[in-house]
């Protein structure tokens, strides 16, 4: 039974990823979502029915109208093509079922998970007094850090809360809405963040540097300063030299949100991006984003372990059994969740098979071909490419003849994107920027080549004939 049951997943798996190596297929769906919806709007089953049955319904109503991430001309959302590797070892995660929570309850992953957080925290550039926890992902990990910068800056913080004069959050403009949702969930409400301009589409330091000294006249404490590196919008990377310098001489905690951007840490060419990381109290890092992993795989990364520990200031002895003031190996004292599943297997088994090199090169293939579509647009008579691409993320404007106003043409690049999207041909995303409706297409797929990205363009230049 388990065998068979097996054979027919794997046949799934198999047949769809080697589907989506034809290129003439769709991207994505055109269907609505209530169109969708309808097709499961059915009573809960009282009996069960064949699994055939079922693997026959998961391939006609399930996968055949989802967004395909391993189609070339899917250039959409900061979600991967996953590593093969990587996609297979998520059945034996699931099988082993062991929870990272607690050491006794997953001796072997708990130790894989110790090696992984060791080899990154080597990357950053830290010595053996750093850590960190697998995370759901960059939000949870940026909650997660600056839990931990909370109480580094106010006593008892666990027991007593934040008191009437809560500390000051610092982040810039595009910095990732993780930020303010923490300081919300953390209490310290949106009157306690501060958000410093940017310039060029990097946090201003002349600027940060103006708002410390402000309040360091004031009299009021700064719970941490939150850099990004690889923002959501652009890609871009604050200067972490500057701001980490800055925050260094303050005794000002840093948090580097560095879920999409860390990764170019495992690139030779690009790990320039990241100088001055090492300044950081604090990382995100997502390997579900640039290390092609499958969702879910999150990391936290602090400089001292025990900051960590200090976060969650519990005592749970059904669990943790450790005596005061010793380190143990439990995940739990140190992560927001406690059922953690074994996520860090499929990290492990992709650097084992590919090595910070094969991975590093994906990284700068993915970014080359956001480089060529720059290019391929600054060529193109009705594109307007935004920005210099600096990772994989790239933002233009369809500008047609240059004949229509601003507000017609945020009209057009929006019905532009989702008739794109409808037809099938192709997938991208969009944002705002500077208050005017931007293309975005994000490279996450190494089978997307240079070819595929000048398909997408045509394929834009075609629809958006029709639409002018």
């Amino acid at each position: 039974m388990g065998a068979d049951t097996a054979a027919l997943f794997t046949g799934l798996v198999v047949d769809y990823l080697a589907d989506t190596r034809d290129e003439s297929s769709r991207v994505s769906t055109a269907l609505s979502y209530d169109e969708i919806a309808a097709r499961f709007d059915e009573p809960i089953p009282r009996t069960g029915i064949p699994l055939a049955t079922i693997i026959e319904r998961l391939r006609r109503e399930v996968i055949a109208d989802a967004n395909h991430l391993y189609h070339p001309r899917y250039v959409g959302h900061q979600v991967c093509a996953p590593i093969p590797v990587a996609i297979w070892t998520e059945s034996l995660a699931a099988a082993l079922n062991q929870s990272l929570a607690v050491q006794e309850m997953s001796p072997t992953t708990t130790a894989l998970e110790h090696r992984v957080i060791s080899w990154m925290c080597e990357l950053v550039g830290w010595d053996s007094h750093s850590g960190g926890t697998l995370t759901s992902g960059g939000t949870e990990a940026t909650l997660t850090a600056l839990l931990a910068a909370r109480a580094a800056a106010v006593e008892n913080v666990w027991a007593h809360g934040l008191g009437e004069n809560p500390p000051v959050l610092i982040c810039g403009e595009h910095a990732h809405y993780a930020v303010t949702r923490a300081a919300g969930v953390m209490g310290l409400g949106m009157r306690s963040v501060l958000v410093i301009p940017t310039l060029d589409g990097r946090m201003d330091t002349a600027a940060l540097r103006a708002t410390l000294d402000r309040l360091r006249d004031e009299g009021r404490q700064v719970m941490a300063v939150v850099a990004t590196a690889g923002s959501t919008a652009t890609g871009s990377f604050d200067d972490l030299t500057a701001i980490g310098e800055e925050c260094t001489a303050r005794d000002i905690w840093l948090h580097v949100d560095g879920a999409h951007g860390a990764s170019a840490l495992l690139s030779d060419r690009d790990r320039h991006r990241l100088d001055g990381i090492h300044h950081a109290r604090s990382i995100a890092w997502d390997p579900h984003k640039l290390l092609l992993m499958p969702l879910s795989a999150g990391v936290v990364l602090v400089r001292r372990e025990s900051d960590l520990e200090a976060a969650f200031a519990q005592k749970a002895p059904y669990l943790f059994h450790g005596a005061e003031g010793e380190w143990i190996p439990d995940q739990g004292v140190r992560s927001l969740q406690c059922s953690r599943r074994a996520d860090v297997l499929k990290l492990w088994v992709a650097l084992q098979r590919h090595g910070t090199d094969g991975i590093g090169a994906l990284h700068d293939h993915l970014c080359d071909v956001a480089m060529t579509m720059h290019d391929l647009l600054v060529e193109h008579p009705a594109f307007e490419p935004l920005h210099r691409p600096e990772s994989n993320i790239l933002c233009f404007r369809w500008i047609g003849d240059g004949t229509q106003t601003d507000d017609e043409l945020d009209a057009v690049n929006r019905s532009l994107r989702e008739r794109y999207n409808r037809s099938g041909h192709g997938w991208i995303t969009a944002t705002y920027l500077g208050g005017r409706r931007a293309l975005r297409v994000t490279i996450m797929n190494h089978r997307t080549t240079a070819e595929h990205v000048r398909q997408v363009i045509d394929g834009l230049a075609r629809e958006a004939s029709t639409l002018a």
